[in-house]
């Protein structure tokens, strides 16, 4: 991705309160987060809402927003937990529900018939909660909360790097489950790493 020239500067202007760099990166970034946006939904319908939100949460967040080089796995990590919001959201909504099934996310990747969404997610929530405490914590955090490693190491006291080594072992504990319960699906991928 071309990195949008003066970042730094724009990112300093943010962070003081000024209104025009948030229209610089939304202009830069809406249409790439859209088209990503759309890899994941498969429905158009609420990508703008949902993309409004993210540069709601950069604004909110801007105080926060340090590096360039750091600001790009932020955004996206935004707007992917957004993205799992909104798809349970809309797994919980029957109508969603069928049009996501119908549509299945890809051809490739249809769900076994008799596996229903409902208890896919409750599958998926009891194996987190199979985590230990500290990890599912971390985990939690990361996947739910949107929080960066550098975020969680400083709320929790921690370092980044046992961050990290949480979050690995959370992702490889998640999928190994998975594949025991042969749920291979792309829209477990999305809901949960």
């Amino acid at each position: 991705m071309s990195e949008i020239k003066g970042l730094h500067k724009i990112l300093s202007d943010l962070a003081n309160d000024h209104e025009a760099p948030l229209e610089i990166l939304f202009n830069h970034y809406y249409p790439r987060l859209y088209n990503f946006s759309k890899s994941i939904l498969k429905i158009e319908d609420n990508i703008d809402d949902v993309l409004q939100e993210v540069f709601v949460k950069i604004w909110q967040n801007r105080k926060k927003i340090k590096t360039p080089e750091t600001f790009n796995a932020f955004i996206y990590t935004i707007t992917r937990n957004l993205l799992l919001n909104e798809l349970r959201r809309q797994l919980n909504d029957q109508n969603a529900r069928e049009e996501v099934k119908n549509r299945s996310l890809a051809g490739e990747y249809v769900f076994q018939e008799e596996v229903e969404y409902e208890e896919l997610k409750e599958k998926i929530d009891i194996i987190v909660d199979e985590l230990p405490e500290r990890q599912r914590e971390i985990f939690l955090l990361s996947r739910s909360d949107g929080l960066s490693h550098k975020e969680i190491a400083e709320k929790l006291d921690i370092k980044p790097k046992t961050v990290e080594y949480h979050i690995t072992q959370s992702v490889r504990y998640l999928k190994h489950r998975l594949a025991d319960l042969g749920i291979a699906s792309v829209l477990c991928f999305y809901l949960f790493f």
